[in-house]
Parts: structure tokens; sequence; C-alpha cells
């Protein structure tokens, strides 16, 4: 009997004793794909020898060094790497070990930032539905996971949420995308006010809506307008990349694509790759002036801040998305996978929407195309259909609840940067048959 608290206590999962590229090998011999990158976090696959041999180094230099005391070399050359390819706003970042603790981390900054201009009264988030900022409880608060916040709503502070940017649902008859971007984004403005413009400090967003809405991007125009709001009102703009960012949708930063800056960014999962635990916070000049002429330091942090290790392994993932060019993969393989998927299901009667940016993709399920009308949330087709996949050898990142937290079924393909193209044919043709396997077990036809 194990005595690991897995995620779910009546079927273990399978026992995983080696990986490399882009497979995981569990303890029988079979061979995955790893379709989802785990959760969209293995950009370099597994095992790559450049970062294996970076961790090597790195380990027999320097082990743990507390950074109230000491900085190191990774750390500081990891910063410049990532400030480097920021937008021109960004100036300083802040290391941490996951993506949760990175939005904790913006969270305080951003309430921090405006003690020490004066403007003390500015302590309310806006976020949106349906969007997913990480499981401690600032993280989840500011969440619109409906199904991840119900069991703690109690313990979770006060924040608002306006409707996510989710057109193949709520955009109107007849409206064009950038009108629609429009009316969600103005949502916005009206909670600020009535929140009072004085009392908001900051919104926070997923540009390209990662695990809770499927890989949804914005409509165009959605987040310049979203920045024109927080200008006015001198709101702090948020963005959470922590899904989306480090390269997975073909730029480095998801918000360059929508003309926009963030005022602070989090980023986690491509960071490191999953070679160690890390995740950062980026923040503009402004904000670090702001600290560094007022109180002078940042009042948070964690035992592992900047960890040796975890910078160092994150630097050598980093070096590697650069100098192999892998921005580039990641479009020209986004576009064969988008392609195959679509030509491959993209009339199938219970595949909804097919969407996505880069190595970022989401599909959604429905009962009927036509109307749109969800699956029984009971039958939890999306986690049959990663069963399915499974045998098929593909690992794919299934969610409930996609249109409001209960209904709604989608499924997240992720692949590493660095898949082949008889690699993305192979996810294609494992998720196409994945699908009427698991109706079939769930509908029985």
């Amino acid at each position: 009997m194990t005595k690991v608290l897995h995620r779910n206590m009546g079927a273990p999962p399978p026992e995983a004793v080696r990986s490399e590229g882009c497979r995981i090998f569990d303890r029988a011999g079979k061979a995955y794909i790893d379709a989802s990158g785990g959760a969209a976090v293995s950009c370099l696959g597994h095992g790559h020898p450049r970062v294996i041999d970076a961790l090597r180094e790195a380990i027999g230099r320097l082990q743990y060094v507390h950074t109230g005391s000491f900085t190191h070399s990774a750390q500081e050359e990891l910063a410049e790497v990532l400030v480097e390819d920021a937008p021109a706003n960004i100036s300083h970042a802040f290391f941490v070990s996951s993506g949760s603790e990175a939005v904790e981390s913006a969270l305080k900054l951003a309430r921090q930032y405006f003690l020490e201009i004066g403007e003390p009264k500015r302590r309310h988030f806006i976020a949106r539905r349906q969007s997913y900022h990480g499981n401690t409880l600032g993280a989840l608060a500011v969440g619109g996971n409906a199904l991840r916040r119900s069991s703690y709503q109690p313990l979770l502070m006060k924040a608002s949420h306006i409707s996510p940017c989710y057109a193949y649902r709520d955009k109107l008859d007849g409206e064009s995308l950038e009108a629609y971007g429009l009316r969600v984004a103005n949502e916005l403005q009206r909670e600020i006010l009535s929140l009072g413009p004085e009392s908001v400090a900051g919104f926070i967003a997923e540009p390209v809506v990662g695990a809770t809405l499927g890989a949804a991007e914005p409509a165009p125009g959605y987040f310049r307008r979203i920045r024109e709001i927080c200008d006015q009102y001198g709101v702090l703009l948020i963005a959470d990349e922590i899904m989306c960012g480090g390269g997975r949708t073909g730029d480095m930063y998801s918000m360059e694509a929508e003309g926009a800056a963030a005022d602070i960014i989090t980023i986690a999962k491509g960071l490191g790759g999953g070679y160690q635990p890390i995740g950062a916070m980026l923040l503009s000049n402004k904000i670090a002036e702001a600290i560094r002429t007022g109180s002078g330091s940042f009042m948070h942090g964690h035992t592992y801040l900047g960890h040796p290790l975890a910078c160092s392994a994150a630097l050598a993932v980093q070096k590697v998305i650069r100098e192999e060019n892998l921005l580039t993969a990641v479009r020209v393989q986004g576009a064969r996978l988008m392609n195959g998927l679509k030509q491959a299901l993209g009339q199938h009667p219970n595949v909804g929407d097919i969407r996505g940016r880069g190595l970022l993709i989401g599909l959604e399920f429905v009962k009927n195309r036509e109307t749109k009308t969800p699956f029984d949330p009971s039958l939890k087709l999306n986690q049959i259909i990663k069963k399915e996949a499974m045998e098929r050898g593909v690992m794919v990142y299934p969610m409930p609840g996609t249109i409001d937290g209960i209904n709604g079924d989608h499924i997240v393909l992720a692949p590493p940067f660095i898949a082949s193209d008889s690699e993305i044919d192979e996810i294609v043709s494992a998720v196409a048959g994945a699908i009427p396997g698991a109706l079939e077990r769930v509908l029985g036809c």
C-alpha cells in the first residue's frame, strides 16, 4: 500500500522510471509521449544533456545560500537574461519555487508599491472568471476556477471577477472579434468604478488562458484596452504567464503579441522546464524604484528564494531555448499540431472548438456542435479521454468545468519544444483515436 497522498487515492498512477526526449517510461516498459509537458512544464523534454551538465556542475559548486546573506552568479545571470528579453519597462526579477508563489509575490508587491507611493487605500484585486492563478490562498482568491475555489471559499480574501475573453461561447452573433474584445474589456472599467478607483490595486489575467479555459486566446485589441483602463485609473496590470509564457506560445512573453506591457509578469513552468522547481516575478522599473527609494526592501520572502540549483537549471533551459532557436520551432510545430488536429477533428460532431497559440492548444468537447451543449459532467469525459490517450501512449492534460467550473470538458496539449514532426503526428493520431474511444465508453456509441 502506498504511503503517498496521491491526487486520486482510489487510483494511484503508474510509476515512471525514466524519461528521454519527449517520452516517459513506466515500470512495465511502456512509453508515453509527454504531449502535455506534464502541465505545460517540460519545454525541453526530458534529459536534455546541456541542462543535466549544468546541474551536475552547479551541485558540486554551491548547494544553498540564503538570499538575505548572499547572492550568486546563476541568479544574477538568469535575471539579466529574463529582463533582456522582457518588455522595456521590466527591470528586475524575483525568484521563487513555483507559479503559485510567484503570484503571491505579485499580489504582495502590488500592495507594497501603493504603500510606498502614499496610496494605502488601494487593496482590491480584479481578475476574471474561468482563470487559474495558483493554489495558495492569495492566488486561489484571485483565480476564477470555481471548482478549486469552492472548498476553501471561507478562507479566501475578497476579489472581484469579470468575464473572461472567451469568444467561442460569449461572442454575439454578428459581433466582430474586435468589438467583442472591447465589450468584455470594458467590464474592467465598470468594476473599478464600482469598487472605487482609489481602492483598486491590480488587475491580473493570463494572456492566453491555460488549464481552466483550455488555451483561449484574447480577442484582438483586448489587452490594449485593458492597458488603457489600468493607466487611466492608476491600476497595476499583472500578466500571469506561468503557463503561456517562456516561449510556450511562440514568444518569450505572450503579452508581446498583444501590444501591451504589464507592470508585473509571473512565469514558472517553462522557466525551468521541470528540471528544478522554480518560478519568477518580473517587475517594472517604476515599482522597483518605489521600493528602493521608499522602505528599501520588499517585505516578503521564502526559504528557497533564488535557490542556486533551481537558478542554474533555469539558466541552462533559457540558454538552450535562445541558442537553439526553439521559439521558431514552437511556431512551426505549433502550426503542424493545430493543422493536424483540425484536419483530423475539425468536423467531429463532438469537438466544439480547437484553439490556442504555438504549442499550447485546447480542444473543447460538446454534445451538440450547433447548440454547444456540454456533456453531463457526471460522465467525466475529459478524464476518459485522458485514459484513452494514455492507452495509446500519449499523455494529455484533462480539465472539467470549462464553462462555469462545473459544466464543460476540454483537454490541453503542450508538447515539448523539441518535438519532431513524427512525434507531433503521433500526438494527433492518438488524440483523434482517443476521442471516439472515450465517447464509446461513456455513451456506448
